[in-house]
């Protein structure tokens, strides 16, 4: 068996580079990296094998926030949020028997992208979307039932995006915007 030197460069996983992939396009959406630099350092984190190299394409990013990714799981039950709550940048949602209710028309949202991971088995799930929020569903696959989302005929813009991503079993998701 052969020792490495102690002065080696250490290599990294593909969790590491999709930690730094998650950073460059969160940063993007921000409006902190250029669709040409965004390009460029997606490359350069796909293809780098050491700390090193993945962190000249961090270099120029700000700290990563604490907080901005949470996740909220249940076997079954009810997970519920309403009111005035802090929502992450990154919400993973899991259940594999319960319901999922979502109310963002009240809660503090801090960023202009907001991602909700969902990770559902047999329950449903009901999101309500600020009133002049954006919503992308493009990155959900549903199993058993289609998904209930009516975009509003008035919108007005300004509001977060909301991406909505992941994978449901047997429940329906149902998006709706606030009435007020």
């Amino acid at each position: 068996m052969t020792s490495l030197p102690e002065d080696s460069p250490s290599l990294i996983g593909e969790d590491d580079r999709e930690a730094a992939v998650r950073r460059l396009q969160e940063a993007y959406a921000e409006g902190l990296v250029a669709h040409e630099v965004l390009d460029e350092r997606l490359h350069q984190a796909l293809s780098a094998t050491t700390q090193s190299e993945l962190a000249s394409v961090l270099v120029s990013l700000p700290e990563e926030r604490p907080g901005s990714t949470a996740t909220i799981a249940a076997a079954g039950g009810r997970i519920k949020r309403r009111g005035a709550w802090r929502v992450p940048r990154v919400l993973k949602v899991g259940s594999a028997f319960g319901s999922v209710r979502l109310d963002l028309s009240r809660a503090v949202i801090e960023y202009p992208v907001v991602d909700i991971e969902l990770q559902l088995g047999t329950g449903g799930a009901r999101i309500t979307v600020p009133r002049d929020g954006v919503v992308d569903v493009e990155g959900l696959s549903t199993g058993w039932k289609d998904l209930r989302y009516k975009v509003p005929r008035r919108s007005r813009p300004g509001g977060p995006t909301i991406r909505i991503s992941g994978a449901m079993g047997y429940g329906r998701l149902k998006v709706r915007h606030a009435l007020r």
